[in-house]
């Protein structure tokens, strides 16, 4: 331990550290991109000192700029973020690394104006491509973006680099290579609360913390030979940018970064990176050990199970943020040492931001609490630089007594950043301790262990939530509206969820009133805390169970513990399917508003018609997919529209408008542009929009379907209605070109249309995206891209039926064959008349319009009838399949993508002679394009029938089981 004990002794603040490091050239930082866990990007130590002090020097010159003064950093990428943090601190100035922003414009530009005032409406470091986040705020913040500000001192940059062979910084960095830091009591940096239930405060930490800090992680097990440290989280979180990339700084260890993404969507890949790399030092929150250790134990099941990693090297797995279950750190545990860790490298600890991270160590995990008879780690003792107690009152606790559990020392912050109401509020007493806001005892042989908060909290994957906050929100949302309610933790899977129980105000509780409650409480705690509840009323044989304090309060905590041994089972089931029967008579009934219009009353009596059901059934608001509408059944519609209206009315328009208030709207607008077609007859215009929503609701991630060959979407329709009580919505991507006018020209401009077309209703992950036959090519393209993409998780990749190599049979499909294959797959010819035609000796290579002849001349007349299709439309049709197919045959897939989901059925007679042939020769392909084992999902029927009437129930349930093993 010479190196530590050398920076203990001379380093007085942290660019110090940076640029002894720099001299000493020992030391990398290895970073992969989002999306690639297989190239990653390696600098220097020296690279980073030379590089920070060229973009410090553009900083300094800045004209907001001023030393001392938070500069805040909101960028995407690990090395960036790294530059930029130390650019700032060379600069003389204080650092503040920003969380992620919300997805929901109103709570991000609250955030912002929050920030704004807290830090004095800053200079703020981002990127070109993050500035829309920043739309409605920007007056509150001095936006620099890095491409604004360095992007011609790039090349600079690299061969400064280069040229520096002592490590020091080049001639033009001279200057700032030897300015003196202040160090010690002085800020070295500002770190942001996460703000879920308010404003976020900013901690004050200091060179001399930091500096205790990492002196005493490194203390609790010193680390033996060489070995890198792996960071998988945002360096806005303390942990990563404190117990990781600094300390391994101060050590001279390497350093390895990788996205959140990479890691939560296949965890098998932690597993890669700690042998590939060997670290010695990492962590993990209890839930995603718990998912590690599910997921290995599924893919012995599978028998697609890798293994043979090398895990020697690691020493220490730090875990925190959460509770750790004993049963998951001994499942995690015997996992980790089966590959050389040691039996005892999870450590449990305990930290906050105010604490640097991890500063109270369970080194015995999970022995010592086994011996116990615990069943939540305990946290062990501290390290050097802190000291705890537990106060009960107004005095220290006794051994195992329960009380508030303070903290102070040299790694203990000592305030917030102009905030003196929360400072004075951490630091009640004047002697230095910090009350942390938990509930704690400390055992006979001195460890600590975590009793809940004073103010008590629901950890959700690592991410603490006050329910006092949530309480005062639902308090002037519900109180109206029911009798009672509490609000309480309880598990889900491996981390809690915010419950609700409440009393009834009046009885009967009718169902439409428990809808209405259920609604209201998931739109306050998903609009303040970004978390779903679960929500269910108390029936009356419950009511004397409730746990009341003599002050007549209920108890959360003995409703959490009622609530885990199901003594409220039997309401919730009451609850539910009393909702679940009301939702679907909703569902089929819609609004009980009367038409308003003789047009909407003409369309509901076309709804009902189509499908030969009452019109009592159908509302003004009634969606058409809710009624059970089949993708045959809307071309059906628009056949019977055109007639009655003496319009063409396009099927995209029916699926853009999906009720009949909103289609008579619709109609009523384009009116007004009915234009003339080649044929005279009259047609709505429509504009190219690639979405098309089939489930506009929902709470989980968007499900994104990729059309086939064919290039509609009608085929998704039955798919969607299937799924509607899959809580997510659901959206359909469309071909350009079937109202006439441009087609798409090529693979490349498919995926960008298509990718716009995502992220500007889903700015950020995780996304879920699957593609029928063709359209699994271009899902799998357009997953890559959102992948290298700012929050671009893609959690979920599915191909329905479709191997990565398909050029070779894009090349036989010709304008005829692709034609054939249409009207097999509208049903026009049947499967064997279609096998004929195909192996004749003539149609193969007819005249197109011999070719149209022949298949209008086998067509079903009734079939086509009943679809509405004619020689144009029909023509039409098979050119937008024969461009999409010509864009394809010099296709070759490259890349990898985190994982992949491979639903297959019958294939196609000339793709393989069996089900077996097509999975193990073609399908199982996939794995040289997945850096997760593929997963194999068998569904039925053949390949144009896998979605149709007789099979897509099945199918449904197959694809939400899939989507639920990805935690999508």
């Amino acid at each position: 331990m010479q190196v530590l004990h050398e920076y203990k002794q001379s380093a007085t603040c942290l660019q110090d550290i940076l640029r002894s490091r720099a001299i000493t050239r020992k030391g990398d930082i290895v970073c992969y991109p989002l999306g690639d866990t297989s190239k990653p990007k390696s600098f220097t130590y020296s690279d980073l000192f030379v590089q920070a002090s060229s973009y410090g020097r553009i900083l300094r010159a800045t004209p907001a700029f001023r030393r001392n003064h938070p500069v805040l950093i909101h960028l995407d990428d690990h090395w960036v973020t790294i530059v930029w943090f130390w650019a700032v601190s060379l600069a003389q100035g204080l650092p503040v690394l920003s969380s992620p922003f919300s997805n929901i414009k109103e709570h991000r530009n609250q955030h912002i104006s929050g920030l704004s005032s807290l830090l004095q409406s800053p200079i703020c470091i981002t990127r070109e491509r993050l500035l829309d986040l920043f739309d409605g705020s920007r007056g509150l913040l001095q936006l620099h973006t890095i491409e604004s500000l360095c992007y011609d001192d790039l090349s600079a940059d690299s061969s400064a680099s280069s040229q520096a062979s002592d490590g020091s910084a080049s001639s033009a960095d001279e200057p700032m290579a030897h300015f003196q830091y202040p160090g010690g009591d002085a800020l070295a940096m500002l770190m942001l609360t996460s703000g879920s239930t308010g404003n976020a405060k900013a901690v004050r930490i200091t060179h001399k913390q930091v500096l205790s800090a990492i002196a005493g992680k490194a203390s609790v097990r010193p680390l033996e030979g060489k070995g890198s440290f792996l960071n998988w989280i945002g360096l806005d979180h303390v942990a990563s940018l404190v117990e990781i990339h600094i300390q391994a700084l101060w050590l001279g260890a390497d350093q390895i970064h990788v996205n959140a993404a990479d890691v939560v969507s296949s965890p098998i890949h932690f597993l890669d990176l700690l042998s590939k790399h060997r670290v010695c030092r990492t962590f993990a929150p209890n839930f995603f050990l718990a998912k590690l250790t599910s997921t290995v134990t599924l893919e012995m099941e599978r028998q697609t199970f890798r293994g043979g990693w090398d895990l020697s090297s690691l020493q220490i797995l730090a875990s925190g943020g959460e509770a750790n279950d004993i049963r998951t750190c001994s499942a995690a545990s015997k996992l980790l040492s089966r590959y050389g860790a040691r039996d005892d490298v999870i450590t449990p600890g305990f930290g906050m931001t105010e604490t640097c991270a991890g500063a109270i160590f369970n080194s015995r995990c999970p022995r010592y609490d086994e011996q116990q008879g615990r069943t939540v780690a305990s946290l062990g003792k501290c390290v050097k630089g802190i000291e705890m107690r537990v106060v009960a009152g107004s005095t220290p606790a006794a051994t195992n007594e329960t009380g508030d559990l303070e903290v102070r020392g040299d790694i203990v912050f000592k305030g917030y950043y102009r905030n003196p109401k929360a400072t004075a509020d951490a630091f009640p007493s004047q002697d230095g301790w910090f009350r942390t806001g938990d509930r704690a005892y400390i055992d006979n042989l001195g460890n600590l262990c975590l009793n809940g908060r004073s103010k008590e909290v629901i950890n959700i994957n690592g991410l603490k939530i006050v329910i006092a906050d949530i309480d005062a929100i639902l308090e002037q949302a519900l109180s109206s509206k029911v009798q009672r309610y509490v609000v309480f933790p309880s598990r889900a899977a491996h981390t809690e969820q915010i419950t609700i129980a409440y009393i009834p105000r009046e009885s009967p509780h009718t169902a439409a009133q428990m809808a209405a409650i259920d609604e209201l409480a998931a739109e306050v705690c998903m609009s303040s805390v970004s978390a779903l509840p679960s929500v269910f009323s108390l029936m009356g044989s419950s009511l004397s169970s409730l746990p009341m304090t003599t002050l007549g309060k209920i108890s959360r905590a003995k409703m959490s513990s009622l609530f885990d041994s199901g003594r409220f089972d039997e309401d919730i089931v009451e609850h539910r399917q009393r909702l679940d029967a009301f939702r679907k008579k909703t569902r089929r009934t819609g609004s009980s508003d009367a038409a308003r219009t003789g047009t909407e009353l003409l369309l509901m009596e076309s709804f009902a018609n189509t499908l030969d059901i009452s019109l009592d059934n159908i509302g003004p608001e009634t969606r058409l997919f809710e009624l059970g509408f089949t993708s045959m059944d809307l071309i059906r519609l628009k056949r019977h529209l055109d007639r009655s209206l003496q319009i063409s009315v396009p099927v995209i328009t029916l699926l853009r408008n999906p009720t009949a208030r909103q289609l008579a709207a619709a109609l009523s607008t384009n009116m007004a542009s009915v234009t003339s077609s080649v044929e005279q007859s009259k047609t709505i215009s429509t504009s190219y929009d690639p979405v098309v929503t089939l489930k506009s609701s929902g709470n989980k991630a968007p499900l994104w379907l990729v059309h086939p060959g064919v290039g509609e979407v009608l085929v998704f329709v039955g798919l969607a209605q299937h799924m509607i009580d899959d809580d997510r919505p659901i959206y359909a991507l469309r071909a350009k070109g079937f109202e006439g006018g441009e087609r798409f020209s090529s693979i490349e401009a498919t995926v960008d249309t298509y990718v716009q077309a995502i992220r500007q209703r889903q700015p950020h992950g995780p996304y879920a995206i699957a593609g029928y036959s063709y359209g699994t090519m271009l899902a799998f393209e357009i997953t890559k891209r959102l992948e290298r993409l700012d929050h671009g998780t893609v959690s979920f990749l599915g191909s329905f039926n479709l191997p990565p190599h398909i050029k070779s049979r894009m090349r036989q499909l010709s304008w005829n064959m692709c034609l054939l294959h249409l009207a097999q797959f509208l049903g026009l010819v049947t499967d064997t008349v279609a096998e004929v035609m195909e192996q004749s000796s003539t149609y193969p290579g007819a005249h197109r319009d011999d070719a149209l002849g022949t298949v209008m001349h086998a067509t079903d007349a009734a079939r086509l009838e009943e679809l509405g299709l004619d020689h144009l439309a029909l023509t039409r049709w098979a050119d937008v399949a024969y461009g999409l197919q010509g864009m394809a045959v010099d296709y070759e897939p490259s890349g990898q993508v985190a994982s992949i989901d491979v639903f297959h059925a019958i294939p196609l007679r000339h793709a393989a002679a069996s089900r077996e042939e097509w999975v193990h020769e073609h399908l199982s392909k996939w794995r040289d394009f997945s850096r997760d084992v593929p997963r194999l999902h068998a569904v039925g029927g053949a390949h144009y029938t896998m979605l149709g009437a007789d099979h897509v129930a099945q199918f449904a349930a197959t694809l939400k089981e899939a989507l639920h093993a990805r935690n999508v």
